[in-house]
């Protein structure tokens, strides 16, 4: 058995020569969750990139010898994408980018993730962050129920 290399490189503001490989990931990372509609095509997901997600937050990408392999999406206190290739998950990609949010929103942020994503929520879980609030996913695009997750520094009020 072959062991799997961990992410060894770091992350770095996003530029909008990343917007494809932003947007195939996000398009690669949806298609692993069977509990998620395939509500929006490749297409739709790079013009949600280039349109909405890069001018109107900070986007940091996880960069593998020039290889886009995950990235963050946030803005004020709120985290709205953390997504990692099928391919990188379980190799400390994500951690390196839930701490970048960290170090960028030190007094905290909240963000969102489905209740049947099991892996997610395990590792938001793991890094510290609590489950503060949950819905049957009515108010959501994807109708699937869906749990709210807080950070804040230990010690913080």
């Amino acid at each position: 058995m072959t062991a799997v290399a961990r992410f060894r490189s770091g992350c770095r503001p996003a530029r909008p020569e990343d917007a494809a490989a932003i947007g195939a990931v996000l398009t690669a990372a949806r298609a692993e969750q069977p509990f998620i509609p395939p509500l929006h095509t490749p297409q739709d997901d790079l013009r949600f990139v280039t349109e909405v997600m890069l001018p109107a937050n900070e986007v940091w990408v996880a960069d593998e010898g020039g290889e886009v392999v995950g990235f963050a999406s946030f803005s004020d206190d709120v985290l709205g994408h953390l997504y990692v290739a099928p391919r990188w998950q379980r190799r400390g990609v994500g951690q390196v980018l839930l701490n970048k949010v960290k170090a960028r929103r030190p007094d905290g942020f909240t963000l969102w993730t489905h209740q049947p994503n099991t892996g997610a929520r395990a590792f938001y879980e793991h890094e510290g962050l609590q489950a503060v609030e949950f819905t049957d996913g009515s108010a959501n695009q994807e109708k699937v129920p869906d749990v709210r997750y807080a950070w804040r520094r230990t010690g913080s009020a």
